[in-house]
């Protein structure tokens, strides 16, 4: 049986979603209005809801049933 390859991230997902929003902006930025360059701009949206919702799943303030 094969082992899986087990690591620890350095960086929060919170982080490198935030860095890989901001490096699809800057790539759009060097694009004309384009498809291409709506689909970046799209992603990037993606990357900080996905951000933001990670943060507010992880706030003290979200509790679980009792």
């Amino acid at each position: 049986m094969k082992q899986r390859r087990r690591f620890t991230q350095t960086v929060s997902l919170e982080e490198r979603l935030a860095e890989e929003a901001k490096r699809l902006r800057e790539q759009a930025k060097t694009l004309p209005h384009s498809p291409q360059r709506e689909d970046l701009l799209r992603r990037a949206r993606q990357a900080e809801t996905g951000s933001h919702m990670s943060e507010w799943l992880r706030s003290p303030g979200l509790r679980p049933p009792e």
